[in-house]
């Protein structure tokens, strides 16, 4: 179980990967892995602590591991292979492939240095990584030739594609692996089946599992066969027959309920009626709504990648076609008729009579479709896109003349399930996967009253999803917009009025970068009025000036640049961020006292390092760059009497390490990561170069191998204010194209469109424009407009408030008000929600950043905060904010 645990650990095991690998140990400790074991007694042994196992349906012991599309199996074989080599030593291994698309991807996942590297982080296979031999280069003897140059520490991984197999043994013929090979003196089925610890891994197992090139490989008597599928059962016309050597099992329906997949939802038009429509119409229909939900999905990735600062995903459409022919009317139809063509160089078709170049460069195409800058948005195909397609960012499916809506659920989704980030987000249109089906709607929804459906969800397009386009929009806050005009285009902000405090573009300039010093130099004053402090403000006029002289062109007269008033800009531009902003600090929760912690030992993985040295000028050039590498006179590189300080030096930098405690620690990485150098340059210089050159990235690569292996142990915490106040982020929304905002003293009778509707009209609020997640929020804003004693009010973005409550995860209170003589943290939320633990967690730890928050503001005579948890059936329009805080204060 030790293995286990650390298998588990260095490869991000998830539950149902770990539990799978946890019955692989119990197994292969109950039954004898070996050639000669009784296979009717080891049966028995495993029906004992597993009676669903009922046959192993081989004459060797064989097991199926059935985990649900998008979980992992091909990393669960990663975890496989490493635990049998680690705790049994086992070191060969034969994995089987449906057909060549999975073929080639379990190549290349197995192979070192590759994006989706299943073995990274073994520190066993860094140095020693497996040997990978496959069908296409078996017959050169690599295999047996790696054996003797290993010895007993080799693990060999042979990758064969079954489909091959099976078509060469038709007629009674004998697979070319059987035929005498020059290189090796006998066939390589027989050197394999002579091996004593030969081990079997199936991928989509049920594809293949009656076929003549199976009962081929069954006769290598491997002492183990593990089986891999999502689907544990044989389809023969209608009649399903299901696996009898299942151990474990993890269906969809869990993945679903553990989020580890997209929740998938069926889409149709509001009020549709399927008998007024034609076939061609109804798919032109289902082809167009597609699209649009397409569209609206799109913008929302952009605003989610904006807001949480991570990359930008592209969403693409897959529509099935019921023919070839089909397809290519299809594809025509969009070219030239859907929305006038706009889509003609974004579409592809895939099925199986394309041939040569233009086989391969749909294929490419198609491999490429994750890439934000590969144009193709709709892959339209016809039953080519099965197992081993993995793909992160299809967001809607179109199926068009599906048989039955069974086959509908269980074929359209597969393909469609893994989450571009790894895990849901919490944004619906992030972690959904669309399948439009106006035709086969109720039949689906009727479907998901079972409990074992994979649906549970409909939306309705014109309700859940507009017709109308959708864009992102990007509102400033006032404070950006009175000191330079906005950088957004987007129409919804044209209807902020402002008045602009600088008229000329010098002014603007000058102010512009007074506001990015405050944000870069300036936050971790104790509040924003210390600004004013004549220490602060001569620095901060000191240094626009320099920033502002600096950004001039070349050429500039100096007389011209210093007729601009830079002190009073600056003045002016202080005195407008204190009225227009909240001091919100940021604060963290530290250990207090005697704290023992540090790193545990561990090797370095350098498997996917193979750097190259690098000309003495281009490495002068990359030192200039970089602020933690350091240059001597006349950029002379420094010179380290060890080639391992030059990676030292680099980690010492790290607030997290500390030198006198991890010393050795940080000598043995260093020594390994030099070591490998050594494995393969020649030269001392060529690898304190290397070390040179690259010496951010290789000090943030250990640094980061470093960071699982941490560890801290303490009694008690305090708070440390980071910084006294936060600059305003901008707020990024979705909005219907063209539309304005809404004043928000307007009721909206239709309270579903309240979140996708922006509100304006404020004379409070930071922010021109504002997006509520709920008609109670909007009437909170009008108390908060109407309450005397309130001076300013926002709606915080992601990042402004740093709370985090459960796990780890980030709260976001929904209002930070400041009063004349208090601030808050406001929450209005369901009153039948109020007791729901999740709310109650997020409702301490923000009580907790509270009494901080106000504890800091002690030190300086500020305002104390409040944290407001309101029923929304209690947000009346005759209410005050001190009358609320009175009821319903969370202490």
């Amino acid at each position: 179980m030790n293995h286990v645990q650390q298998i588990s650990q260095r490869l991000s095991l998830r539950a149902p990967q770990r539990e799978s690998l946890e019955i692989l140990s119990n197994v292969s400790d109950q039954i004898p892995l070996s050639k000669d074991r009784d296979v009717v007694k080891a049966l028995e042994t495993i029906k004992a602590a597993y009676p669903q196992v009922t046959d192993f349906e081989r004459d060797f012991p064989s097991l199926c591991f059935a985990l649900a599309t998008g979980v992992g199996k091909t990393r669960l074989m990663g975890a496989f292979v490493s635990y049998l080599h680690l705790a049994k030593g086992i070191r060969n291994f034969f994995v089987l492939a449906p057909n060549l698309t999975i073929y080639s991807k379990l190549i290349k996942d197995f192979t070192p240095n590759t994006s989706k590297y299943v073995l990274t982080g073994i520190s066993e296979f860094a140095a020693n990584p497996p040997e990978i031999i496959t069908g296409d280069n078996y017959e050169g003897g690599r295999g047996i030739r790696e054996h003797d140059l290993y010895g007993e520490s080799g693990v060999h991984i042979n990758i064969f594609n079954i489909s091959k197999i099976s078509s060469e043994v038709r007629g009674g013929n004998s697979p070319r692996m059987r035929r005498l090979a020059e290189y090796i003196g006998e066939s390589y089925f027989d050197y394999l089946s002579g091996l004593p610890d030969l081990v079997l891994i199936m991928d989509e197992s049920h594809r293949y599992r009656a076929s003549a090139g199976v009962r081929v490989i069954n006769e290598l008597k491997p002492i183990l066969g593990l089986e891999l599928t999502a689907t544990p059962h044989i389809e023969s016309g209608v009649k399903t027959t299901p696996f009898k050597n299942v151990i474990y099992s993890y269906p969809l329906s869990s993945a679903l309920s553990d989020g580890f997949v997209k929740e998938p939802a069926v889409a149709t038009r509001e009020n549709f009626d399927v008998s007024l429509y034609n076939e061609e119409q109804l798919e032109r229909l289902k082809l167009e709504d597609g699209i649009r939900i397409h569209e609206a999905v799109k913008v929302e990735l952009e605003v989610y990648a904006r807001q949480n600062n991570c990359h930008l995903v592209k969403p693409f459409i897959l529509v099935v076609a019921a023919d070839t022919t089909h397809a290519e009317k299809i594809v025509k139809l969009i070219k030239e008729e859907i929305f006038q063509g706009r889509y003609k160089d974004k579409v592809i078709t895939v099925h199986s009579n394309q041939r040569g170049e233009e086989s391969e460069e749909t294929v490419a195409k198609l491999l490429a479709v994750e890439d934000p800058k590969e144009p193709t948005e709709i892959v339209v195909h016809v039953n080519m896109l099965k197992e081993g397609w993995d793909v992160t960012n299809l967001y809607t499916i179109i199926p068009l003349r599906a048989a039955n809506s069974k086959t509908l659920v269980e074929q359209s989704i597969g393909r469609g399930l893994r989450l571009p980030y790894g895990k849901r987000t919490g944004v619906n249109a992030v972690d959904r996967l669309n399948i439009v089906a106006h035709d086969k709607f109720q039949q689906i929804i009727d479907e998901a009253n079972n409990p074992n459906s994979v649906i549970h969800t409909g939306i309705v397009i014109g309700r859940d999803i507009p017709l109308e386009p959708i864009e992102a929009v990007i509102v400033q806050p006032f404070i950006e917009t009175m000191c330079a005009p906005p950088t957004s285009t987007a129409s919804i902000q044209s209807g902020a009025q402002q008045t602009m405090a600088f008229k000329s573009p010098d002014e603007q300039e000058a102010a512009k970068i007074t506001l990015d010093l405050i944000q870069k130099n300036f936050q971790r004053l104790p509040q924003s009025f210390d600004l004013n402090k004549p220490e602060h403000f001569e620095r901060l006029v000191k240094e626009a000036s320099v920033e502002y002289k600096a950004k001039q062109p070349q050429g500039t007269l100096e007389g011209v640049v210093d007729k601009l008033d830079i002190p009073k800009v600056v003045e002016k531009t202080v005195a407008l961020f204190i009225e227009q902003t909240i001091d919100i600090p940021r604060i963290s929760i530290l250990p207090k006292g005697e704290v023992l912690s540090g790193f545990k030992d561990f090797d370095l993985d350098v498997a996917r390092v193979n750097l190259q040295p690098v000309p003495m000028d281009i490495l002068l050039q990359e030192l200039r760059t970089r602020a933690k590498d350091r240059i001597v006179a006349k950029e002379t590189p420094v010179k380290e009497d060890r080639l391992e300080n030059y990676v030292i030096s680099g980690l010492m930098d790290f607030n997290d390490i500390n030198y006198d405690r991890e010393s050795e620690l940080l000598y043995k990485l260093a020594g390994q990561l030099v070591g490998h150098f050594k494995s393969y340059l020649t030269t001392d210089d060529e690898i304190a170069n290397v070390l040179q050159y690259h010496r951010t990235m290789l000090v943030e690569m250990i640094h980061t191998q470093m960071q699982p292996h941490h560890f801290e142990q303490t009694a008690e915490y305090e708070a440390k204010i980071n910084k006294g106040f936060t600059t305003l982020r901008p707020g990024n929304f979705t909005a219907r194209l063209g539309e304005s905002s809404k004043n928000f003293r307007q009721t909206v009778e239709e309270k579903q469109l309240i979140r996708g509707t922006l509100f304006s009209g404020f004379t409070k609020c930071l922010y021109p424009v504002v997006r509520f997640q709920s008609d109670s929020e909007r009437r909170l804003s009008v108390i908060l407009e109407d309450d005397k004693e309130i001076m300013k009010w926002l709606k915080p973005e992601k990042g402004q408030i740093e709370i985090l409550y459960g796990d780890g995860s980030e709260y976001i209170p929904d209002f930070a008000v400041e009063g004349e003589t208090s601030k808050y943290l406001i929450e209005p939320k369901a009153a039948n929600e109020m007791d729901d633990p999740i709310v109650k967690d997020k409702a301490k730890a923000a009580a907790t950043w509270c009494r901080y928050a106000s504890a800091h503001a002690k030190t300086f005579n500020g305002k104390p905060w409040s944290y407001l948890l309101i029923p929304h059936d209690k947000i009346l329009d005759n209410m005050t904010v001190a009358g609320l805080a009175a009821k319903y204060v969370v202490k």
